[in-house]
């Protein structure tokens, strides 16, 4: 699927000045899934780095790769070969709650017109038993549209786990790690 990067801009009525409006943006990624996977982490939908670098959370301000190579006890992932590798080794699928959006910038706050993603090739194509949202939006996405085809794939509710974002600033490195920790437990647990 091709990224749409479309922007409108409009005259602000009360300066003058041009700006730009949030616009539709269609997800550009393919979920990272195998036959082994036994956990998927699902975020809200790329950043603008991410899309410009074409991989999920290519961000470097974004600690999901560090978190995940801590409480794995592995080197972080760096190039996209590698993170592949290194997601699919640990049985991990990745993807994004919404498929497409409306959004300007990053925020996920500032997500509207929200699409949500097909997860049935993944439920389809891997044995998930526990779906993660990362971050508040993620989860919010998970329960309003996708929570009956998670549930009925996983026999588990989605779990929701701290942004790794560069946003969710109140959680550190370290308090961030201890809250993944849920995830390698679900991992040992068969």
């Amino acid at each position: 699927m091709a990224v749409k990067f479309a922007f409108k801009f409009e005259k602000c009525q009360k300066h003058g000045k041009f700006k730009r409006r949030k616009m539709s943006q269609t997800h550009p990624f393919k979920p990272i899934f195998d036959k082994n996977s036994k956990i998927l982490i699902l975020g809200s939908f790329p950043s603008v780095v991410s899309r410009e670098l074409g991989f999920y959370y290519a961000n470097p301000q974004n600690r999901f790769w560090r978190v995940l190579a801590q409480i794995l006890n592995a080197p972080p992932p760096e190039t996209t070969d590698e993170k592949i590798n290194f997601l699919l080794a640990h049985r991990i699928a990745i993807y994004d709650a919404a498929i497409s959006c409306e959004i300007k910038g990053s925020s996920d706050a500032k997500m509207t017109a929200v699409a949500p993603a097909n997860l049935e090739p993944i439920f389809s194509g891997a044995r998930i038993a526990q779906v993660f949202a990362n971050g508040g939006k993620a989860y919010e996405i998970c329960k309003k549209y996708l929570e009956d085809e998670i549930i009925k794939a996983t026999k588990n509710e989605v779990i929701k786990l701290p942004s790794t974002s560069p946003a969710n600033a109140k959680f550190s490195l370290e308090k961030l790690t201890c809250e993944w920790k849920v995830v390698v437990k679900t991992l040992k647990g068969g």
